[in-house]
C-alpha cells in the first residue's frame, strides 16, 4: 500500500467581532490519512505565540458549503450575503465563549479536494488501523 500524504493548507480568515469590525487570523488546515475522518485547524493567537487548535469533521466542513450543518460546539454555514458562494461561517463555541469566523469557500473547497484525492470521502474506515487505536485506548487507560 503506497504511503498516502498529509494535506496542509494556510488560509486567512477573519475573526468577525461585530458587524462592522473584523480582524484577520491565520489558520492552518492539516489532513491525516492516518484520521481521514477529521481536520485539525490551528489558529495563530494575534499578540502571542500561542496556537489554538480545533478539530473539525470533514464532512462537516463540505456540508457546511451547501447549507447550515453541525450542533454543538462547532457549526459550519455557507455567508448567505454572499450569492456567490465565496465566503463562509464557522461558528467555534467552546465554554468560555464562541468565536464566529469568516473563510473564503473556494480555499476550503480547493483544501476538500485535496483530501479527497488522498482518501475519498466515504472510503475513510479503509484508512483507520484499528490495532493502534486499541493500542492508544488500551495506553490511555
Amino acid at each position: 500500500m503506497k504511503s498516502l500524504k498529509t494535506v496542509i493548507r494556510g488560509l486567512p480568515v477573519q475573526l468577525v467581532v461585530s458587524h462592522e469590525m473584523s480582524v484577520s487570523v491565520s489558520v492552518r488546515l492539516q489532513y491525516e490519512p492516518s484520521d481521514p475522518h477529521v481536520v485539525r485547524a490551528a489558529f495563530d493567537v494575534v499578540g502571542s505565540d500561542e496556537t489554538v487548535e480545533w478539530i473539525i469533521g470533514r464532512d462537516l466542513l463540505a456540508d457546511g458549503l451547501e447549507g447550515p450543518a453541525g450542533e454543538g460546539d462547532i457549526r459550519v454555514w455557507p455567508a448567505e450575503e454572499e450569492h456567490d458562494g465565496s465566503d463562509m461561517y464557522i461558528l467555534l463555541s467552546p465554554p468560555d465563549g464562541t468565536a464566529l469566523l469568516k473563510a473564503p469557500a473556494r480555499e476550503i473547497k480547493a483544501f476538500l479536494r485535496e483530501t479527497e484525492a488522498v482518501v475519498p470521502r466515504g472510503a475513510e474506515s479503509g484508512r483507520i488501523n484499528l490495532d493502534a487505536l486499541l493500542a492508544h485506548l488500551i495506553a490511555e487507560g
